[in-house]
């Protein structure tokens, strides 16, 4: 893992100085280890997500070995729990698909819009060096939902997923989460990454117990803290 640095800001007044951190994924390297320290995998550009960049940042992950529905989940899961017939397919699978770089794209475009998600930048994601494969679940024959699981022996990370918006109300994205959080503890995994949590939007993660979050140094389980720093974002 080789760990670099890009000066973002300064506050000479106060001496703060702000540098972004990055690592980059080497050959040999145990992927868990990377994300272990706080680092998640970088997508913004296409052919920095293609050298198996990550970046730090506030990145949150539930404890598998603790985790269990709460009433919310529970109630969540009422909806779909039985509906879909799911499938994993590995990367080479999952581009002889069309339906699933389709969906990915609509769903980006409909609900983010066209900046967020173009081709180039799905293309290089499921390039990606680093271990990945592609959750589906289709109803009637029809696709309905994906989602990008890096995966190891120990973990897993939810990193993106799409849906037909269909079901945006009825809360499928957080239903899918859940599932993969599941499915990652059926297998004796120890921990599921989901992102990071930055502004109040992001604290639906916090519904998902117990989560714990990377505050720079460790992983922070204080969650009046980090619902208070998310909270004071979008202030």
């Amino acid at each position: 893992m080789k760990l670099t640095r890009n000066e973002f800001g300064h506050d000479y007044t106060t001496y703060r100085f702000g540098y972004c951190e990055y690592a980059t994924y080497e050959k040999g390297d145990r992927v868990a280890d990377i994300y272990e320290k706080g680092f998640l995998p970088y997508s913004a550009t296409p052919e920095v997500t293609a050298k198996g960049v990550f970046y730090m940042a506030r990145s949150a992950r539930v404890r598998l070995r603790e985790f269990e529905f709460t009433s919310e989940n529970r109630r969540i899961g009422k909806h779909f729990d039985g509906m879909f017939t799911f499938r994993i397919l590995t990367i080479p699978e999952a581009k002889k698909d069309s339906r699933i770089r389709a969906l990915f794209l609509e769903y980006f475009r409909k609900k983010h819009g066209d900046i967020v998600m173009p081709p180039a930048r799905f293309d290089a994601i499921m390039d990606t060096p680093l271990p990945l494969r592609v959750f589906i679940y289709e109803k009637d024959g029809e696709l309905v939902a994906a989602a990008l699981e890096v995966f190891g022996e120990t973990f897993g990370h939810f990193w993106f997923s799409a849906y037909d918006l269909d079901y945006v109300k009825q809360s499928l994205g957080m239903w899918l989460m859940l599932d993969g959080a599941q499915r990652a503890k059926e297998a004796g995994r120890s921990h599921y990454y989901i992102g990071t949590v930055y502004g109040a939007r992001a604290l639906y993660k916090t519904n998902l117990r117990p989560v714990e979050f990377w505050d720079g140094i460790s992983w922070n389980t204080n969650l009046n803290l980090l619902k208070k720093l998310a909270r004071a974002e979008s202030k």
